[in-house]
């Protein structure tokens, strides 16, 4: 596959005053490295608060980066000015997790799927009516619906809405902050049937950030994880579903519920206190936590590296592969 989007050492971070006054640097994404091919659908996961939806806004420029390159479509983002920017915003889009807040209460249906169209002067005033009929045919809401608001709607319809927004311009990547974990599980279904209809229908790529890995299960063909403002595995689902070589990847996994009796008898748990992206560790951000963790763990920062269809940051990766999915061995049983 062709490689759509392509972020090399991408880092935010923001200064804030702390306790007594003290500054702080929150390192909320910090050295990131990610792919998105065209036409593909990436998972974004892992545990709240490490990074992911700030991620998405950097890849799509609606935050400046701290530091790090991002490439789309062989374009260098960082550089570039107002206009360029204009007319890079027609590829690259965003459906937020919340589809109320995301709405402009103050326009109708018609006004906010016509807005992307007025902004970037796309067809005329002919063109642009029959787009928003063909958006509104595409999410499958009724035409009646144009002159409604969004309080009108239902979370489900208002989803389809935002849905419906991030087409209008012809986007070859749309990035889904949660666009789903608000709503039931029936209508969590039908948004992503759409999603993936489109997908095939248009060969847009999605970066799907989510907490929900049942769901990025269903949808995504592959799979990053991420802790700490950093990746430490990625590679395809079944294989990052089925055996993780991240130790950090297998805790979280484990968390999944299973309810056809297939999953670990006993769930595995990470030790110790969380680091925080205030004062993140110097070697691997998870060794505070992995029962498998040595000494160079905690000085050695681990760089990704492919091992088979995984590329995994673990100094003991090898090790880890040998170990059954369901359980970890213990911290002194890692050879150091």
């Amino acid at each position: 596959m062709t490689t759509l989007l392509q972020a090399r050492g991408l880092a935010k971070h923001y200064r804030r005053r702390g306790l007594f006054g003290r500054r702080e640097v929150v390192r909320a994404v910090d050295g990131l490295d990610l792919d998105i091919d065209a036409g593909e659908t990436l998972g974004l996961v892992g545990e709240s608060g490490c990074g992911k939806s700030t991620t998405g806004r950097l890849l799509l420029r609606l935050i400046e980066p701290t530091a790090g390159e991002i490439r789309f479509d062989g374009m260098t983002l960082n550089a570039l000015g107002s206009a360029k920017l204009r007319a890079f915003r027609r590829n690259a889009q965003i459906v937020f997790q919340d589809p109320f807040g995301s709405l402009n209460p103050r326009l109708t249906v018609e006004d906010t799927l016509r807005e992307p169209l007025d902004i970037h002067g796309v067809g005329d005033a002919a063109s642009r009516s029959h787009q928003v009929d063909w958006l509104l045919d595409r999410v499958g809401l009724s035409r009646i619906n144009r002159s409604r608001y969004p309080h009108e709607f239902s979370g489900g319809q208002r989803q389809r809405i935002g849905i419906a927004r991030a087409l209008a311009l012809g986007p070859r990547l749309i990035a889904c902050d949660e666009a789903v974990s608000a709503l039931d599980v029936s209508v969590q279904a039908q948004i992503l049937e759409l999603l993936e209809d489109l997908r095939r229908e248009r060969g847009i790529a999605f970066l799907f950030i989510s907490h929900n890995l049942a769901v990025v299960r269903h949808f995504c063909l592959r799979v990053a994880v991420m802790y700490l403002g950093r990746i430490v595995e990625t590679g395809p689902r079944d294989v990052i579903f089925g055996r993780p070589l991240h130790p950090y990847s297998r805790v979280l996994l484990s968390a999944v519920p299973r309810h056809d009796g297939s999953g670990p008898a006993h769930r595995l748990c990470a030790v110790g206190e969380p680091a925080t992206a205030i004062a993140p560790p110097s070697g691997c951000r998870f060794a505070p936590r992995c029962p498998l963790a040595t000494p160079r763990c905690e000085t050695e920062q681990p760089a990704l590296r492919r091992i088979g269809r995984l590329e995994v940051a673990c100094h003991h990766a090898e090790h880890v592969a040998s170990v059954p999915p369901e359980s970890l061995p213990a911290r002194e049983s890692v050879p150091h």
